[in-house]
């Protein structure tokens, strides 16, 4: 397999339009990498100059420590899956995952094993299963023949262009067992694009966010979600995502507190220091609705954690129960047990965990810790 190196590459369209600016990210061998961001963000288009799809306008790409800016992508070595499948109708699925091996003249023996193996991973090597052709099949199949088209190549790296994105929430699901167990499998480097955040978390060694064309944060998941680095990271991973809120910071006899109509919350001492400066200043508060609590069934329901607020909604979500409140100006959704009988236009006390606390500097929207 193979390392995949970006060096401040760009994409530039007419009138000086950045798609990608300046990206730098070195992939390492098997590791499976994820892009994530919003439509337009970049990542599509990161993914298709790695794949010799797109001309790079700036800086450097090396696979297995080649620069292959200028090398056509059928010698690039690489597979690419993409959203709407792309297989030829007309061809039964043994034919579909055969014609790549056939275009480079693979002896017949190495073609028939290799679809076999590549269709016996995927769960289509039945014979009634080969001799289909793709209209004859699920969303599920096709996109389990597309991936097997690339598995029967070998290739260095495979990319992954928003694979799942037209199947249904239980097929996605399957699905992405299926590729995580295909990584395992084939130890291979694989490098993975969606918009979709839950995907990003289940799938990535590493996970890569961008926005407008910038990555603005490389990271393990578990990393991603407890330490974010901005208040765009905060707010696009986790679902729901991360509730902000809107205040200042004030001192009393030592002590640091966030505030702002209907809401006074302390601060712990180890946040000080860094919280300091910010004195009388505005900030963003952010908390994930997961370290919200009803008071009825928090640990810790110290006075200084806790404020009043007004449920405007509850969603019932079978296990848990999303809550959505009113607190002044501010606006948030505490996830809950569905233990929890909070109603519509109930006054609750709620429990903040401030030790899952986040502030974000209102200008530059930088995590401050």
């Amino acid at each position: 397999m193979a390392t995949v190196v970006l060096k401040d590459i760009s994409k530039i369209y007419a009138s000086n339009v950045y798609a990608v600016k300046k990206v730098s990210l070195e992939i390492k061998d098997k590791e499976f990498v994820v892009f994530v961001g919003p439509s337009g963000c970049g990542k599509s288009t990161t993914l298709r100059m790695v794949a010799g799809l797109e001309d790079v306008t700036e800086g450097e790409i090396l696979i297995d420590h080649q620069i292959v800016n200028d090398m056509p992508a059928k010698n690039r070595d690489i597979a690419m899956v993409f959203q709407n499948y792309a297989l030829y109708p007309h061809m039964s699925v043994y034919e579909n995952l055969a014609f790549g091996l056939k275009l480079r003249r693979y002896p017949h023996k190495e073609i028939e094993r290799r679809v076999q193996e590549a269709a016996e991973i995927l769960g289509i090597g039945s014979n009634s299963m080969l001799k289909r052709k793709p209209k004859e099949l699920s969303g599920g199949e096709r996109q389990r023949v597309a991936v097997g088209r690339a598995i029967v190549r070998k290739p260095k790296v495979f990319l992954f262009d928003e694979p799942l994105s037209n199947l249904d929430a239980k097929m996605r699901v399957q699905m992405r067992m299926e590729l995580q167990k295909l990584h395992n499998r084939l130890q291979s480097t694989m490098i993975y694009v969606t918009h979709d955040q839950v995907e990003a978390l289940t799938l990535g060694d590493r996970i890569v966010v961008m926005k407008n064309g910038t990555i603005h944060q490389v990271a393990d998941p578990v990393t991603l979600y407890e330490n974010p680095t901005n208040q765009f990271v905060a707010g696009f991973i986790g679902s729901p995502p991360m509730n902000f809120l809107k205040g200042r910071i004030s001192a009393v006899n030592g002590d640091y507190f966030f505030l702002d109509k209907g809401i006074k919350l302390r601060l712990l001492p180890q946040h000080y220091a860094k919280i300091g400066p910010y004195r009388d200043k505005e900030i963003m508060f952010g908390i994930r609705p997961e370290d919200i609590y009803d008071k009825i069934f928090a640990q810790d329901a110290r006075p200084e954690f806790t404020i009043t607020a007004t449920v405007e909604m509850v969603e019932p979500m079978g296990s848990e129960i999303y809550l959505y409140f009113t607190a002044g100006i501010n606006n948030f959704v505490a996830r809950v047990s569905n233990q929890d009988t909070a109603t519509v236009n109930q006054d609750l006390q709620i429990v903040f965990d401030m030790s899952k606390a986040h502030f974000f500097d209102s200008q530059t929207q930088a995590a401050i810790f």
